[in-house]
C-alpha cells in the first residue's frame, strides 16, 4: 500500500501539470504522514541535509555558471572555426565539424541543451547555405548536442553521483571513451551519408589558418585540460575543479574573449599602436574591468541566468533527496530488489528491463528528474546482480541522451525547434535516423561494459589502487 501510494500520487501530479520538484516533494510528505513514523520536523531536516551533506552537488551550480559564461562569451563561434578548418576539406565535412565542435563544447559546457542552442544557431544556418538539406543538418546537430550529458564533465553525471554517493570522479572517467567513440560514430555515419548523397565540402584552409583558430580556440579549449586534467590527475575534486572552470570561463569570456563585459569595445592592439603602449593600456583597462564588472548589465543577466538554472536544478534534488529517504526508510528499494532477484533474471535479463524502463521514463520527464527517481531503485538491484556502479551510471546516462531526442519532452528537440522556426514534429522526423544509431549504441555501451570500466580501471592501477 505504501509503495502504491507513493507512486501513485507522483504520477498523479505530474499528469495533473505539477511542477515535478514539488509533485516530488508533495508525494513524500503524503507517504511520511500515511504509512511513516517519521515526524513532518525530518522533513525540513532532509531537505536541508539534501544539499548540505552531498559536497558534490557544489560542482553543479558551478559548472552552469562557466557554462552560461561560455556560451554567451564567444567561445562556441571560434570552436566551430576551429572544427571546420580541421576537417571541414572532408566530404560532409561541415557535418562532421558540427560534431567535432559539439564534442568540443560539452567537454567544457557538461549541458545538452547549451551545446545545440550555442553550436546549432551558428552551424545549421552555414551548413544550409553551404547546400547541405536543413532537416539532414537539424538531426546531426539536435543529436551531437545530446554529447553535452555524456562527455565529461556532466552535470547529469554529477546528479547520478549524488543520487547513489558513487565517486563523480569515476563517472567522468567512465564518460570519457563511449563520449568519444559515440562520436566518432557520428562522423562515420556522416562520412557515408555524404558520399552516398554527395554532399559538399570546402577546400583545406592552409595550415596557417588552421593553427590560428587553434590559437584562438586554445582560450576555451584550454578549460578542458585545466577540468578533466586535475581531475583524472587525482590534484582536484570534480567540485574543486567545477570551481576553478567558473573562475576560467568568466576571466576568458570577460577578459580575453571579450565578447561580454565592461571590455566588450577594447581592442587588444590598436592599429599602428606599439607593443608597449598596447600592454599598458590593457592592464589599465583589465583592472577597470575588474572594478566595473559587478555592476555591468551583461555580466549580470548571465550570472542571474546561471544562479535561476542551478536554483531549479537544486530544488528538484532536494525534493528528489526527500523522495528518496522515503523510498529507504520505508525499505521499498529492498523489496523491489527481493522481488526481480527472486525471479531469477540474469544481468543481461535485468539490463534490458532498465533501458526499456528508462527509455519510457524519458519521453515524459528531465534526465535529472529520473535518475533521481529511478536511481535508488535500480542501484540495489544492480548491485545485487554484480553489476558495477559505475558502469550503470553510464547506461543511465545514454538512456538520458535518447530521453533527449524523444517527444513530449526532449529538450533538445525544442531547442532546435526555436533556431530553425519549424515545428516539433519536424525536428522529430529530422533526428529519426540518428535515434536508431543512438539505441545501437545503446546496446553497445550496455553489454560491453569495459568501454565504461577500461578508462577508471586503467587509472586506479596506474595509482596503485589495484
Amino acid at each position: 500500500m505504501t509503495i502504491a501510494t507513493l507512486f501513485l500520487t507522483l504520477f498523479l501530479c505530474m499528469l495533473l501539470g505539477m511542477p515535478i520538484a514539488i509533485a516530488l516533494g508533495f508525494s513524500s510528505m503524503l507517504t511520511i504522514l500515511l504509512f511513516s513514523n517519521d515526524s513532518l520536523a525530518s522533513v525540513a531536516l532532509k531537505l536541508y541535509e539534501a544539499t548540505s551533506e552531498h559536497y558534490t552537488l557544489l560542482a553543479i551550480p558551478f559548472f552552469i555558471l562557466s557554462s552560461a559564461f561560455l556560451s554567451t562569451g564567444g567561445v562556441a563561434r571560434r570552436i566551430i572555426e576551429f572544427a571546420m578548418d580541421s576537417v571541414g576539406h572532408i566530404r560532409g565535412g561541415l557535418a562532421m565539424a558540427s560534431v567535432m565542435a559539439c564534442m568540443l563544447f560539452a567537454a567544457v559546457s557538461g549541458s545538452s541543451p547549451a551545446t545545440v542552442a550555442a553550436i546549432g544557431s551558428i552551424v545549421i544556418v552555414g551548413m544550409v547555405r553551404a547546400g547541405y538539406p536543413q532537416k539532414f543538418a537539424a538531426g546531426v546537430i539536435t543529436t551531437s548536442g545530446t554529447l553535452g550529458i555524456l562527455i565529461p564533465p556532466s552535470i547529469v553525471m554529477l546528479v547520478y553521483a549524488a543520487a547513489t554517493e558513487v565517486s563523480a570522479a569515476r563517472m567522468f572517467m567512465a564518460g570519457l571513451i563511449p563520449g568519444l567513440l559515440m562520436g566518432i560514430l557520428l562522423m562515420v555515419a556522416i562520412y557515408i551519408v555524404a558520399r552516398i548523397k554527395n554532399l559538399p565540402s570546402r577546400p583545406f584552409p592552409g595550415v596557417k589558418a588552421l593553427s590560428l583558430s587553434s590559437a584562438k580556440a586554445m582560450g576555451g579549449l584550454a578549460l578542458i585540460f585545466i577540468v578533466l586534467g586535475s581531475i583524472y590527475g587525482g590534484v582536484a575534486s570534480p567540485t574543486e575543479a567545477a570551481a576553478v572552470a567558473c573562475v576560467y570561463a568568466y576571466l576568458v569570456a570577460v577578459f580575453g574573449y571579450r565578447d561580454i563585459g565592461p571590455l566588450k569595445e577594447v581592442p587588444w592592439r590598436k592599429a599602428d599602436e606599439p607593443l608597449l603602449t598596447a600592454v599598458g593600456r590593457n592592464l589599465v583597462h583589465m583592472l577597470l574591468g575588474l572594478i566595473k564588472t559587478p555592476a555591468n548589465r551583461e555580466v549580470r543577466n548571465v550570472v542571474r541566468d546561471g544562479a535561476k538554472v542551478s536554483i531549479m536544478l537544486l530544488f528538484i534534488i532536494a525534493n528528489a533527496m526527500l523522495f528518496a529517504h522515503v523510498l529507504t526508510t520505508e525499505r521499498i528499494p529492498h523489496i523491489i530488489a527481493e522481488t526481480i532477484v527472486g525471479w531469477g533474471l540474469p544481468p543481461w535479463g535485468f539490463l534490458i528491463i532498465v533501458n526499456l524502463l528508462l527509455l519510457a521514463a524519458g519521453n515524459f520527464m528531465e534526465p535529472s528528474a529520473i535518475l533521481l527517481i529511478m536511481a535508488p531503485i535500480l542501484f540495489p538491484i544492480a548491485v545485487q546482480l554484480g553489476i558495477d556502479p559505475i558502469h550503470l551510471g553510464i547506461i543511465m546516462v545514454v538512456n538520458m541522451e535518447i530521453g533527449m531526442l524523444t517527444p513530449p519532452v526532449g529538450l533538445n528537440l525544442f531547442v532546435t525547434a526555436g533556431i530553425t522556426g519549424r515545428s516539433i514534429g519536424w525536428v522529430i522526423h529530422a533526428c529519426l535516423p540518428w535515434l536508431l544509431l543512438l539505441l545501437g549504441f545503446l546496446v553497445l555501451i550496455t553489454y560491453v561494459p569495459q568501454i565504461s570500466l577500461f578508462l577508471p580501471e586503467y587509472l586506479d592501477s596506474l595509482r596503485g589502487f589495484k
